[in-house]
């Protein structure tokens, strides 16, 4: 892939910029995001100098708001020809229980049902690249899910802040495995990954102490999905340190996954001209 172009959500800190540092070290032609301008301007000039002055593009978008995704989808569409390469990177962890306009949990709204919502406004665009790569980050988190809690769905009303969480990277996985099946045959691949146990502000929220990683090795994983050629067509898997691993055992439950699917179109307002866009 020559100069791919690759759009990063959640890029101004943590994983997500150190995803694009080395994404833009690389070669590749880099879109960011992040929810602050300020922010992400300041992100912005210093991947340029990563980038040998090539300058990258910044959208501003807060996923708590399904309308600033959209608008950021239909900017983007508007400014591309294609996208080679979606990193749905973007995450948060709340230690209390907040709920977005729509009434979801905001865990849950912007770490799966963002992603989700983005994917299918830009598949479009990835379609026409001729070999385009969707990574989602996951967890291993997400093995702490062992059993669903339908009822308390979305608005999680029976909030605890590690269980939000780590549901949100279980359904983040069951959305990679559904969404490889749609593809297959397309062109375009979806893999998602655990990055490690990484120091950033949401692991310090989490769990502090426990990280191992520097946010800078927890990104190899996604940069490697990213531009590769070992996993050239390689999709529907979860990796962990650049090796495939199985997942949770529940995350395989097809009933499961495609339950979750079905939520996440409801929830996000898929429109029928949205679906199915294989």
């Amino acid at each position: 892939m020559e100069r791919p172009l690759i759009l990063v959500t959640g890029s101004t800190d943590g994983i997500g910029k150190a995803t694009a540092a080395g994404l833009a070290a690389g070669g590749a032609r880099l879109i960011i995001h992040g929810k602050d301008e300020k922010k992400g301007k300041i992100v912005q000039k210093e991947l340029e100098a990563v980038a040998g002055g090539k300058h990258p593009d910044l959208f501003i978008a807060d996923f708590t708001r399904q309308d600033q995704i959209r608008e950021m989808a239909a900017d983007l569409a508007t400014r591309y020809s294609r996208l080679d390469v979606l990193v749905n990177n973007v995450g948060i962890y709340r230690k209390t229980r907040h709920v977005t306009m729509e009434g979801i949990e905001m865990t849950f709204a912007v770490n799966y049902l963002g992603p989700f919502l983005l994917t299918h406004l830009l598949l479009p665009l990835l379609r026409k690249s001729p070999s385009a790569r969707i990574v989602t980050v996951a967890s291993s988190a997400h093995e702490d899910v062992d059993r669903i809690d339908w009822e308390n769905l979305p608005g999680e009303p029976a909030y605890d802040a590690w269980g939000a969480y780590s549901l949100s990277k279980f359904a983040d996985v069951t959305f990679t495995y559904t969404l490889a099946r749609n593809l297959g045959g397309t062109g375009i691949t979806a893999n998602c990954l655990h990055p490690g146990v990484v120091d950033t502000k949401l692991s310090r929220s989490a769990a502090p102490g426990i990280a191992t990683l520097t946010p800078e090795e927890g990104a190899q994983t996604s940069i490697w999905l990213a531009r590769s050629p070992e996993v050239a067509g390689v999709s529907g898997r979860y990796f962990d340190n650049r090796r495939p691993v199985r997942s949770s055992v529940l995350s395989y439950d097809r009933g499961v996954q495609e339950r979750f699917w079905r939520m996440a179109e409801e929830l996000a307002g898929i429109r029928s001209g949205e679906r199915n866009e294989y």
